[in-house]
């Protein structure tokens, strides 16, 4: 017999060889009913693992993350089988599971259309309904590739001699007359998944790389019950009804024009106010913090990038104005301010009595993003950030770092996004070294400062090998848009490389010469990603210190114009974003579209009013008006304002 530990501390035994599933219905019926897979001794395995030998087992359900990957990883495996049943010569690519869902890539002659979607989701079905066992097995590389050639499926080919020269047996995984290759784990059999719904198709590149094949992907989802599906795919309506992409423009707060590119906004009257409102808040909001103000170029010749290592490091996220082979000089769009923050702090020499040194600046910065990456003003290449770089000294890291991690939360909670956020302790990969500059000591001393500092503060967070800097490690504030797509919104980096290679030195209490520690640090992060996010936090609907349009004036017939204009001078004298709507329209029609225009207070202009020289007033969101002075309301909004209150 062997003992088997399982997630509440209790031990069991079990006959040597028995499957992790055969194990969960003599430990419950009801458990193995709704098991995905299983966690045995932490390795997340097929439900059909058999245990050998003294192990610890934990039964993975859908409410778990790993069971949400397996059961909606499995779904995409059906999709797969479905397209190849009624499409044989589309070629597989790859289908993983995502955060809400999963995809396949295809490579077809004819793009998918709905009619499409709907008669895969039947084909689906009917796979389900066959039950078919999943069955796992592995060959060589060699007997791989030869498999996924005899099948005609050159991803597939192209995927397995990327990992033949390690030796390691493949593994697949088959369903009836369906073989995929694939790593695993996956559900027992394909009539273990009960509710699913394909969502969309679009086109995207193989590998990501737009010099390569364009392939049709299937976005979809599943649930265990048709109930969850149901309110999944609602959520997903109104997150589409709150699409910054959708929303911002019918808003007219920012347009794109093909002949200008991908990921070039045009921000709109509507939409430049509110950045403004933001910049001048944060710019402000630093100042009082000890944050001095640089304004520095937005190119620079490629030596300033070989020093800080972005020429060698990040060359291929840069725009390059000049032939590095055939130039003798050649310049660069800044893809971030740090080296050029730097000379401010070289521009004389330094003393530990000058530290920290805190520079902050509204940044416009250019990215050569890949052209399938952009979307709307959550990913563009050209964008505008509250950057800053701070040296300090080794005892007042730890201060500095919190300080600015509590002006990040202080913008995040001011602006009503803090609720949506999650922290990322985003790390070196040691098995790609290339990507880094620095020792393997150097990495571990900085990451070893950063994981002291984030202990101490107590802020949970989760770590993403391969997310750092080539720098550097750091905090990636991460938060998620209506589709649950995760995006980092604001990063604090500890950087104590970088100093040397630009000779920044101060003089400290002993005489010596040392090199400070940088922290990287934004405090509300990208603007255009920002106003992204608060369009579909507030459905447009902003609050009134950011409201482009803060109260609009709506005079009932011509006779009231002239007091609605004096209304109107004394909202802009006042310093209120105002407009008069004085159209030849009926009431009715121009409250509907103020509401439409989410515009936060609405001024109707009458007889008694134009007579008393009172206002009829009505808030967004409510039916009622309220009869009150010009004054009173005046001094209720800037109170409003200047308190920055969140409806």
């Amino acid at each position: 017999m062997i003992k088997i530990t399982l997630k509440d501390g209790s031990v069991k035994e079990f006959e040597p060889g028995i499957s992790a599933f055969e194990a969960a219905k003599q430990i419950s019926e009801g458990l193995a009913r709704i098991a995905c897979v299983a966690e045995i001794d932490g390795k997340v395995c097929d439900l059909r693992t058999p245990l050998t030998a003294d192990c610890a087992l934990n039964i993975l359900t859908f409410d778990s993350d790993e069971g949400k990957k397996a059961y909606r990883h499995t779904t995409s495996h059906i999709l797969a089988q479905a397209v190849k049943r009624l499409y044989p010569e589309a070629k597989l690519a790859i289908g993983p599971a995502i955060d809400d869902g999963f995809y396949y890539d295809f490579g077809v002659d004819v793009p998918f259309t709905p009619e499409v979607l709907a008669k895969l989701e039947d084909e689906m079905k009917k796979i389900v309904k066959e039950n078919l066992p999943i069955e796992k097995f592995e060959l060589s590389p060699a007997e791989a590739i030869e498999l996924m050639k005899s099948k005609n499926e050159p991803y597939k080919v192209e995927l397995i001699e990327e990992h033949a020269a390690s030796g390691e047996p493949i593994s697949f995984y088959k369903q009836g007359e369906f073989t995929e290759l694939c790593a695993g784990p996956h559900l027992m059999s394909t009539g273990a998944v009960k509710a699913f719904k394909l969502t969309q198709c679009t086109g995207a590149y193989w590998r990501g790389d737009s010099t390569k094949a364009m392939l049709q992907r299937v976005y979809g989802t599943a649930f265990p019950k048709k109930s969850e599906l149901d309110d999944h795919l609602a959520a997903l309506e109104e997150a589409r009804k709150r699409d910054h992409n959708k929303l911002g423009r019918e808003l007219e707060l920012f347009t794109t024009v093909d002949y200008i590119g991908q990921g070039l906004p045009i921000m709109l009257p509507k939409g430049a106010r509110i950045i403004q409102q933001l910049q001048r808040f944060v710019e402000d909001e630093e100042q009082k913090r000890g944050w001095l103000l640089t304004k520095t170029p937005f190119m620079a010749k490629s030596d300033l990038y070989k020093i800080s290592g972005h020429w060698d490091h990040y060359q291929d996220g840069m725009f390059i104005l000049g032939d590095p082979e055939k130039d003798d000089e050649v310049y660069a769009l800044r893809p971030m301010t740090c080296p050029f923050q730097y000379q401010a702090y070289l521009n004389k020499a330094r003393s530990y009595r000058d530290l920290p040194l805190r520079y902050n600046e509204t940044s416009t910065l250019f990215r050569n993003e890949a052209s399938g990456e952009m979307h709307g003003l959550i990913r563009v290449r050209q964008f505008t950030i509250s950057e800053g770089h701070l040296m300090c000294r080794p005892d007042q890291l730890e201060d500095e770092f919190r300080k600015c991690l509590e002006l990040a939360i202080f913008m995040l909670k001011t602006v009503g996004l803090y609720d949506d956020v999650s922290y990322r302790f985003s790390q070196w990969d040691p098995n790609d070294r290339a990507k880094y500059i620095g020792t393997e000591e150097e990495w571990d001393e900085a990451q070893g400062m950063m994981k002291r500092i984030l202990d101490h503060l107590e802020l949970p967070y989760k770590i993403g090998i391969g997310e750092a800097a080539f720098y550097g490690p750091k905090l990636d504030i991460q938060i998620k848009n209506v589709f649950g797509k995760e995006d980092t919104l604001i990063t604090i980096q500890i950087d104590p490389m970088i100093a040397e290679k630009f000779g920044m030195v101060y003089t400290d209490k002993d005489g010596q010469k040392k090199n400070p520690i940088i922290i990287h640090r934004t405090s509300i992060g990208c603007y255009e990603r920002t106003l992204a996010l608060l369009i579909e936090k507030y459905a447009g609907a902003f609050p009134l210190w950011l409201a482009p349009e803060q109260v609009r004036v709506l005079p009932i017939a011509d006779r009231h114009h002239d007091a609605a204009y004096d209304v109107l001078q004394k909202l802009k004298d006042a310093g209120l974003r105002a407009e008069v709507d004085d159209r030849s329209e009926k009431l009715g029609y121009k409250l509907r579209e103020a509401r439409m225009q989410r515009v936060p207070y609405l001024i109707v202009i009458g007889d008694k009013e134009a007579e008393d020289g009172s206002i009829s007033l009505r808030k967004r969101g409510s039916e009622e008006s309220a009869s009150v002075s010009v004054d009173a309301f005046i001094e209720r909004a800037l109170k409003e304002i200047a308190d920055k209150v969140i409806d």
